[in-house]
């Protein structure tokens, strides 16, 4: 699998940093991170960062590996599916997370911060899954 070392290193520390300030969001009580606008904003902010870095990565490796042209954003994750490199129950996770992204970049105003609670409670490990998976079956293959 070819890839440029810096980039993907650089991508997977960019979601790591995001990840790791929603694992603190999430530790929060739900009611207080309800009443808290910065809160709410702080996690739909580092959830917009984790998911693109997981998007640029999965563009990063289709492009480098001439892999069949996604037809948007949440088809990425079905490309690297189809390619062995991740499992179908996380690309569908993952692809649910792409529309996620899709929400808060264009219907930022409709989005329940209830959901986004859940997300950054139950839901991203599924990023963080996808950093292990990627570790484990690119990039220790050097």
């Amino acid at each position: 699998m070819e890839y440029d070392k810096e980039r993907i290193t650089r991508l997977m520390s960019e979601a790591e940093n995001a990840l790791q300030s929603l694992y603190e969001l999430g530790n929060l009580d739900v009611e207080e991170f309800l009443k808290n606008k910065h809160y709410v904003s702080s996690a739909k902010y580092n959830l917009l960062v984790a998911i693109e870095a997981c998007i640029d990565i999965a563009y990063h490796l289709i492009s480098k590996n001439k892999l069949r042209l996604p037809r948007d954003y949440v088809d990425s994750f079905k490309v690297l599916e189809e390619n062995g490199i991740i499992d179908e129950q996380l690309a569908h996770r993952l692809i649910l997370m792409a529309r996620f992204r899709n929400r808060l970049v264009h219907i930022y105003w409709d989005i329940d911060n209830r959901m986004v609670y859940k997300i950054i409670t139950e839901d991203i490990k599924d990023i963080e899954n996808f950093l292990k998976t990627l570790r484990k079956n690119i990039l220790s293959q050097e």
